[in-house]
């Protein structure tokens, strides 16, 4: 098969190039932006409330326990967060250190199992795959959780394929462990045992012995109770009943009954196949008519370098398609597995004339998107005017560069080398997303601006009440702010939030959104001030004195004081 031509050369150059390519354009963007809903927002606040409590052990939302997710993610964005100095240095580097150390080890085992240049394209392949550099560039827990699975599968495939290597099957263990204890899911690569099993027993994969199955379990289990004995110990001798509802709530309700009876994300079982993978596993999508009958031919001869993973990522999509719940962010573990099943395939599949035709019209049909919207938007249809003017947007040169950008691609490698131009033209789609783009939507998706604006009409010294609040807003609260429980129903958060204003009326405010003004009926609207549009909402900021008709319960719900928010204020 003829190597692809812009392979040639010097591979130890080649793949020193490739990385340095792949920190530049994975970090790009870091500080020019907040942490944007519907996740990043909240973690960050985990994360600063933990260095401003000191409660590491317990993550924590606004003051009040929060159950949803173990604390290892929090804790890596603390300390990215305290190294930095700043949230919006901070918040993004877990998944970049998520990304770059899953990048090294597909590339590395890659490099082992079939040598220097395979490995090259192997890296090339995962740092083009769309949901793989999305979640590089987004603040939520997948991307970690992605690098403890990939150090799981590594040290796993060690040990079947290049071993034994048992400390690698070690290590690989305690990194499902930390995988556990950073999302729950940890375990996936522990999906590729049977197919491990099956192939020993054939003597096509190194043998597990069942001591070593023990002691790596043992091993991962222990990891687990590193953080879970401790959470236990002090959720149970404690007298606080919300921490034993957090303890009871992490361990049963947020682990088996989220997964067997979802309450949220409801999608039918073939979702993934259809509404994510082909869009997210791009560009690696392509490649499938010509890949199943080559997966097909290494399996008739019991390939295990290919058949392990291959079985990994089956596997992982059958596990997430069984649960009612579902997320497209939750088979992101399998894009590395599926680029190892893939690798020793690539350089025979970029052969392939019409995979290259594939790639110059997947290029040409979303440059075209592109260049179209943005031409109509800059020339004022009204339906993209409106649009922009709702979000406080204008992307239309934006748009057009990347039109352009598309065209000159395929202007430039003709339709031989399709999939290069996909690859370059989705490089420089990131790179403009992460710089005009960050910079475009930053103050439509962050309410800093807004809340900035409600300091100034308050004063330095009022007191803010959030009921049914969103982590953003009190991410960025500039001054005191207590809500009234996450999970309290809304009736009861506003008769506790009309007591605790009505005790200092002149000192405290309402911010609430608009949408919320059937339950304020007896409040004076009037009084209310409108904020303007952020995240899909109208909100209000209503002074105290408009709830002196409203009769409150001092007793209908808790009431938290947000730790970040006395921070805040103090500094100013």
């Amino acid at each position: 098969m003829q190597r692809p031509v812009y392979l040639r050369g010097n591979q130890r150059l080649i793949w020193l190039l490739l990385l340095i390519a792949a920190v530049l354009l994975l970090a790009l963007g870091i500080g020019l932006r907040d942490p944007w809903p519907a996740d990043e927002p909240r973690f960050a606040l985990n994360a600063q409330e933990m260095l401003e409590t000191g409660n590491f052990w317990i993550p924590h939302r606004g003051g009040e326990p929060y159950p949803d997710k173990p604390p290892v993610f929090m804790w890596v964005s603390a300390a990215s967060i305290a190294l930095t100095g700043s949230v919006r240095l901070g918040f993004l580097l877990p998944s970049l250190i998520g990304a770059l150390g899953t990048l090294g080890l597909v590339m590395d085992l890659s490099r082992r199992l079939y040598g220097r240049r395979i490995a090259t394209l192997a890296g090339i392949a995962l740092l083009t795959t769309l949901q793989f550099v999305l979640q590089a560039k987004t603040a939520q827990i997948d991307m970690l959780v992605t690098l403890w699975t990939t150090l799981g599968a590594y040290g796993l495939l060690r040990h079947a394929l290049l071993g034994p290597a048992r400390r690698w099957w070690y290590i690989g263990c305690v990194a499902m462990g930390l995988g556990v204890i950073t999302k729950g899911v940890g375990f996936l690569p522990l999906l590729m045992l049977p197919a491990w099993g099956l192939l020993a027993r054939r003597g096509q994969a190194g043998r597990l012995a069942w001591k070593d199955l023990g002691l790596g379990l043992a091993a991962l289990l222990g990891t687990i109770a590193l953080w879970v004995v401790p959470m236990a110990l002090i959720t149970t001798l404690g007298d606080d009943p919300t921490l034993t509802a957090y303890r009871d709530n992490i361990l049963f309700k947020q682990t088996g009954e989220r997964y067997a009876e979802s309450w949220h994300h409801l999608k039918p079982w073939y979702y993934y196949l259809v509404a994510v993978i082909p869009w997210a596993w791009l560009p690696l999508v392509l490649g499938l008519p010509w890949l199943i009958p080559a997966w097909w031919h290494r399996a008739r001869r019991l390939d295990a370098r290919v058949l392990l993973p291959l079985s990994g990522v089956i596997l992982l999509v059958m596990f997430f398609s069984l649960s009612p719940g579902k997320r497209g962010v939750y088979v992101l573990p399998g894009i590395p597995l599926l680029v190892l099943a893939m690798a020793p395939l690539l350089p025979g599949l970029l052969c392939k004339r019409w995979l290259h035709w594939l790639g110059t019209a997947l290029v040409a049909v979303l440059g075209g998107i592109f260049l179209v919207a943005g031409v109509l938007g800059a020339v004022g249809l009204p339906a993209l005017t409106d649009l922009a003017t709702k979000y406080g947007v204008s992307p239309w040169l934006w748009w057009i560069v990347l039109g352009l950008s598309a065209g000159a691609l395929l202007y430039w490698l003709r339709p031989r080398q399709g999939m290069l131009a996909l690859a370059g033209w989705l490089a420089v789609f990131w790179c403009l997303w992460s710089t005009w783009g960050y910079i475009q939507l930053d103050a439509t998706r962050s309410p800093r601006d807004m809340m900035q604006r409600v300091e100034r009409l308050t004063g330095d010294d009022a007191w803010l009440a959030m009921p049914a609040f969103d982590e953003e807003f009190l991410l960025q609260t500039r001054q005191p702010t207590v809500h009234f429980g996450n999970a309290t129903p809304l009736e009861r958060q506003l008769q506790r939030a009309f007591a605790w204003i009505n005790q200092a009326p002149h000192k405290r405010w309402l911010f609430i959104d608009q949408g919320k003004a059937d339950e304020l009926q007896c409040a004076e609207l009037s009084r209310a001030l409108d904020l303007g549009f952020q995240n899909s909402d109208r909100w209000w900021l209503i002074p105290g004195e408009a709830f002196d008709a409203c009769r409150g319960d001092a007793q209908a719900a808790p009431l938290y004081v947000v730790p970040t928010s006395l921070e805040a204020s103090a500094h100013g």
